[in-house]
Parts: C-alpha cells; structure tokens; sequence
C-alpha cells in the first residue's frame, strides 16, 4: 500500500448491530477513514443488519456514538442493509434460474447428526476455513418438481449456491484465467500478493435462509460493487471468504475492488476479540476515562499501523 490511487478511493466500515464494537473494530474503522482520508477519497458507514433475530436499534445507536467518539464522519445516508432486501432477492433469483442456487431443507440439528455420526464412524467430514462443518451436498440433485412441492407445502428452506456449478460456471467469464485475488496485506498464514481463491473450501455457502432473506456473503458482494467501493480493508478472519466474494462477483458480473486484509486486535488470552465480551467494547474504554489518542497507543503497541499508509 504506497502508491496513491489514480482514483478516487472508496471506502467503507461496515459492522453489523448484533453487540456493541470492541477495539478490533475500532482499529478497522479509524484504518478505514485514515485511507481515505490521507488518499483524498470517501469513506461510507454501512450497517449490516440482516439478521434480523439478532440485530436491535440500540446496538445501532451505539455503533454511531462509538464512532463519533472515536472522531470519525461519514457519508450520508447510511446505507442499512434490512431496507434492500428486494436487491439481493433479484440476484438470488439470478443465480436459481441459471441453476446455481437451490432449496436446501436439512435443519442445523439434522446436519450436527450426519456430522457427529460421520466423525463417529473414524470418518473425516469436510469443513469450511472457519472449522465448521459443510453442508451435505445431496439435495443439489433434486429435481425441481420436488422442491418446488415441497416449498408449496411450506417446508422450511434456504438457498445455497451449489459450489461445483458455480465454479464451473466462472470457466468462460474467467477466459482461462485463475480465479484470484490481489492482497496489499496479509491472510493468517502470511499470504500476500495474487491469492488464488478456492471457493470450495467452503462448501455450498448459504445465500438466504427464512430468517435472514439475504446471506452475508451476497450482500457485501453486491453492496460493495453498488456503491462504488474500490478498496475493501478488513481483518485477517475475513480473509479466506474474499474467495466467495470473488466468485460471487465473477458469477454476478460485478467489479474487482482491491483487498487489503490487516491483523487483528487480541485479547489479553490472545483470542480474536468478541461482541460478547463487554470488557472489551469501545464504550469500556470510553468509561473508564481513555481517549482515542489513547486506543492509537494501544494498537501501536501491538504493532498495527495506523498512519503513513497510502492505496495502491
């Protein structure tokens, strides 16, 4: 990241309401303004509230206070993904009439049993980067008359893309050309610079379920290439569904932008930071007297940067 970008850069901090921020969070948004603003580009807010069952208005507001605190602006309006529903809906529909997507009606507790019994038997079941398991790729098979009746009878489904076809599906849009990904920053295990995607690793992700009409991979896919956003800069645990995103894009036609994925702020027991734990929220920091001069010293001292940084 040391050559300024010929155009203007756009970029965006986009948490989702589900818990209030904690530093990890903090760091990625004042990374986020920091760029854009040193590069002469906008920064967006957006909030990814499509789960409904877990996102509250207070967690909102929370998100806004924190960041003004933290001395950050942002472009309005804010873009709430809950509103767009019908936009991701139309893309979903796309990727079904093209035979990419299908009904998929296993509950969570029947996949736990196919994965229990499995892993009882001595036998391996495959699993995502994130080490959960992949769903059972059985159902890609059933023909249409069936799903359409069952969903007819009001059978709880979701949709997932079918990973193989829509791999295969990339072959004459790629012209050849390997699906990747160029990274100015690091994934966990130090990858840098053209990244090859293996969207397979995550087996038939989930695109839209009866609680949440729209999946977070296709949302950010088709939300970032929307409103224009040329660099995505994200942590680390992000880092392997770029390869979903850039499937997704490739399938859906939408544009690149350049990625920059940078590490995380740990916990005093060198985990990932969670919403969960309220002693690492912003707003704890906040109480106990911190300033956001104070939070940049502590990211320093963990060795992640936050100034002198331009785009590429």
């Amino acid at each position: 990241m040391d050559k300024p970008s010929p155009k203007q850069a756009v970029l965006r901090f986009a948490p989702s309401p589900n818990g209030l921020l904690h530093l990890g969070h903090a760091y990625s948004a004042l990374l986020n303004h920091g760029l854009a603003t040193t590069n002469g580009g906008r920064f967006l807010l957006r909030i990814e509230d499509i789960d409904i069952a877990r996102c509250r208005p207070e967690y909102e507001e929370a998100i806004y206070r924190d960041l003004h605190w933290l001395g950050l602006d942002w472009e309005h309006p804010v873009r709430r993904q809950s509103e767009h529903f019908s936009f991701y809906q139309r893309a979903l529909g796309d990727l079904i009439d093209r035979g990419l997507a299908y009904p998929a009606f296993l509950s969570r507790g029947e996949v736990r049993q196919r994965v229990a019994a499995c892993e009882a038997s001595g036998k391996a079941w495959p699993r995502d980067p994130d080490g959960a398991p992949c769903y059972p790729t059985e159902e890609r098979k059933l023909d249409r008359a069936t799903t359409r009746r069952w969903i007819a009878e009001g059978r709880q489904h979701a949709w997932r893309l079918d990973i193989v076809a829509a791999t295969a599906a990339t072959g004459d849009r790629l012209a050849g050309r390997p699906l990747a990904w160029n990274d100015t920053g690091y994934g966990p295990q130090g990858q840098t610079g053209t990244v090859p995607a293996r969207p397979e690793r995550w087996g038939d992700v989930i695109l839209s379920r009866s609680d949440a009409p729209s999946s977070y991979h296709l949302s950010v896919t088709l939300d970032d290439a929307l409103q224009g956003v040329t660099h995505v800069v994200r942590g680390q645990d992000l880092f392997h569904a770029t390869a979903v995103h850039r499937l997704l894009q490739v399938l859906l036609d939408l544009p690149e932008p350049a990625y920059h994925h940078h590490g995380l702020v740990m916990g005093e027991d060198g985990r990932k930071l969670s919403k969960s734990n309220r002693d690492t929220g912003i707003a704890a920091y906040r109480d106990k007297g911190l300033s956001p001069s104070d939070l940049r010293l502590l990211f320093a001292r963990d060795g992640l940067v936050l100034d002198g940084l331009l785009l590429d």
